[in-house]
């Protein structure tokens, strides 16, 4: 069977891998772990296709070192449970002098529990991990585990990378050189790979299986723009233009741009996004950018992710653009958003500061003795259903998380909040 050209090209070594100067270069830290055989632990985050899974192969090849391989999209807990065994009979073997190697591909899509087993097995030293992920691991990977794993981030492929590997290609490749191959212009090959590196290489795979076996392959603008009919870097819901377009659209909604807004949902349409991320972003920005300025938003967009769910494409492209113009066009706060970041900020740094003692419930005896929920004021008994006391901790006072916004919902809330707790005031 023929292997796809991207495998074939795949680099045995360091000195074969193209791009990420900065991580593989002379002197830089992956290649000194390479060649010293001494590898840490650590997570490799960028787009598809820049060489995140070869440069985990690379070390592969060449540690000396027991190497296991897992796919977080096709493995389960029982998998991560024997890989986990194995590695550890491997440390534990007088025949073997380095820890064994774990490689997971997409580590992001490893849930909490998945990813705490790794954490006991990088930490007591019976697995060194590779991870590789195009999510940001800040969002996706446990803190615990971010701490014992340097992360690593590769970039976009230059043209020069690119044109680099092209040349690889038509020069080293036996099928390619069966052909022949005739260069007029890589402008639009390069444009259409996007920095991606197996986009190219698929690209010139397209071409080779769409050229007579006795003709030369031609590298020319026309012909690639023809062969191609949509450019596939136009939008790529798997790589770094699924995140520059969803950026743009959430920032468009933020700005209060309808027709941006629709012209990114469009793009996001037509590329063959999923409607449920789309619906998922925007129910999250209704909450983050519009919360209590309009809290009708948070309801309409959950109401549209139901509705894609029931109607599908491409009925479902009529609320999901009715949803945006309503999402563009409201009043905007995000005091909510910053509310909930300064009362974490302020839990991280006092820690757990004790209930006090007439918040707490007495379900027992005991605890009614020890004088649980005594002296509790019943807000219901008291004019406007509202009376004056402490909530908050005793040690912390009463700090202040919200800071309403500019917008007419807002004001009243805060005057409404301003005649409970300080009537006197002004």
């Amino acid at each position: 069977m023929n292997l796809p050209l991207a495998e074939r090209l795949r680099p045995k070594n360091i000195d074969e891998y193209v791009g990420q100067t900065h991580l593989v270069g002379p002197g830089s830290i992956i290649r000194r772990m390479i060649e010293s055989g001494n590898i840490a632990s650590f997570i490799l985050w960028g787009p598809p296709g820049v060489g995140k899974t070869t440069l985990a192969k690379i070390i592969a090849n060449t540690a000396n070192a027991p190497f296991y391989t897992l796919s977080a999209v096709h493995s389960g807990v029982k998998d991560v449970r024997e890989v986990l065994d194995r590695c550890r009979a491997d440390a534990q073997s007088m025949f073997t002098s380095h820890r064994p190697i774990l490689f997971i591909d997409e580590i992001h899509r490893f849930n909490k529990s998945q990813q705490d087993s790794l954490l006991a097995a990088v930490e007591d030293g019976t697995v060194t991990l590779i991870g590789a992920t195009t999510e940001n691991p800040s969002f996706e990977v446990i803190r615990p585990l971010l701490s014992r794993a340097q992360v690593y981030t590769l970039s976009p492929l230059s043209d020069e990378d690119l044109t680099k590997l092209f040349e690889r290609a038509i020069t080293t490749d036996p099928t390619l050189s069966s052909h022949g191959v005739e260069v007029k212009s890589i402008s639009a090959l390069l444009r259409f790979a996007g920095g991606d590196a197996r986009k190219l290489l698929n690209i010139l795979d397209l071409l080779e299986q769409s050229t007579m076996p006795d003709s030369p392959i031609v590298i020319d603008d026309e012909l690639i723009t023809a062969s191609l009919q949509k450019n596939p870097a136009a939008y790529d819901k798997n790589g770094e233009m699924h995140y520059d377009i969803i950026s743009a659209f959430i920032k468009s909604l933020r700005g209060s741009d309808p027709d941006a807004a629709i012209y990114w949902l469009a793009r996001m349409i037509e590329g063959g996004e999923e409607p449920e991320f789309i619906g998922r972003r925007m129910i999250i920005f209704a909450a983050e950018d519009i919360g209590l300025a309009n809290p009708n938003a948070l309801l309409l967009a959950n109401t549209t992710f139901d509705v894609i769910h029931k109607v599908g494409w491409p009925e479902a492209r009529i609320p999901l653009a009715q949803c945006t113009i309503y999402l563009a066009t409201s009043a905007k706060s995000n005091s909510a958003y910053n509310a909930i970041n300064s009362a974490l900020e302020l839990v991280r740094s006092t820690g757990n500061q004790p209930v006090p003692l007439h918040l707490r419930n007495a379900p027992t005896k005991l605890m009614d003795d020890m004088g649980y929920g005594h002296n509790y004021l019943y807000p219901h008994l008291y004019s406007g259903n509202f009376v004056q006391q402490q909530y908050m901790p005793d040690t912390l006072g009463h700090p202040t998380f919200w800071q309403p916004c500019a917008n007419p919902a807002e004001a009243r809330a805060a005057e409404l909040q301003r005649q409970r707790w300080n009537p006197d005031k002004k």
